[in-house]
């Protein structure tokens, strides 16, 4: 694999990202309603196990995060269909680098850009009770890259056998929506129905949930040891699907 490609590829997707000073600020937008306007009003209805003293928001706080990761490394995917219709992409696949290459550049700028927004979100952590602390965070952010490796390596996978952005966009949205309420991102996994529950077990976003979690708020529902494991097993899967469908792009 050329090490040179893959920064290439990752530089780029970061300048693009940095650029877009507006993307940057209202990436903040959806996190906030969630915590603030969403996470006030079902506070009275939703009831914490007492293995958790905090807030409600408190609770929430790691799967808003988890939730920003999850579009962030999704839709940073889109690049592949844009650089495609712009004629980009032939361009890239011309040159003589490896096209493993160039996936695993893709993933780890979509993992990048997705660990820093999901970081931006800790600014609320004051307004909601969490207090932080540095083996905390940086708990945080390596769960979040974890995460956002797999999650890159699934949205470049789909992106890969969609011709339109319309159709990548339905396709999503019909994977994002229950990967996000099914991870125990705003309410807790215990006393579900049993079909919710194996759902939610092979649901990738829970254990990232139920790692970042305990990274903030010391409370977690599965083993930390399987959080890591399914992570790491799935950055892995995932990249290899990727590579193995880009490779077939013409």
């Amino acid at each position: 694999m050329s090490l040179r490609a893959v920064y290439v590829v990752w530089l780029r997707e970061l300048i693009k990202f940095w650029r877009e000073k507006a993307r940057i600020v209202t990436s903040l937008v959806q996190p906030a309603v969630w915590l603030f306007v969403m996470g006030k009003g079902l506070s009275g209805f939703v009831h914490l196990h007492g293995s958790f003293s905090g807030s409600y928001t408190a609770f929430m706080l790691p799967g808003v995060m988890g939730m920003t990761v999850l579009f962030a490394s999704i839709f940073s995917s889109v690049s592949i269909i844009w650089d495609r219709d712009f004629g980009f992409l032939k361009e890239m696949l011309v040159a003589p680098v490896p096209r493993s290459a160039l996936v695993f550049g893709k993933i780890l700028s979509g993992a990048t850009v997705a660990m820093i927004q999901g970081t931006l979100v800790l600014v609320f952590s004051p307004f909601v009770g969490v207090q932080l602390s540095f083996s905390g965070v940086m708990e945080a952010m390596g769960t979040m890259f974890l995460l956002s490796l797999s999650l890159s390596g699934l949205g470049i996978a789909v992106a890969t056998r969609m011709t339109s952005m319309q159709g990548f966009q339905l396709v999503m949205n019909f994977l994002l929506m229950p990967m996000y309420f099914l991870s125990g991102a705003i309410y807790p996994l215990q006393g579900l129905p049993t079909w919710m529950s194996v759902i939610a077990r092979i649901d990738p976003l829970a254990y990232g949930v139920d790692a970042l979690k305990w990274a903030l708020i010391r409370f977690h529902q599965f083993s930390l040891s399987v959080d890591y494991a399914v992570l790491v097993g799935l950055a892995v899967v995932f990249t290899l699907i990727a590579t193995s469908l880009f490779k077939m792009e013409g």
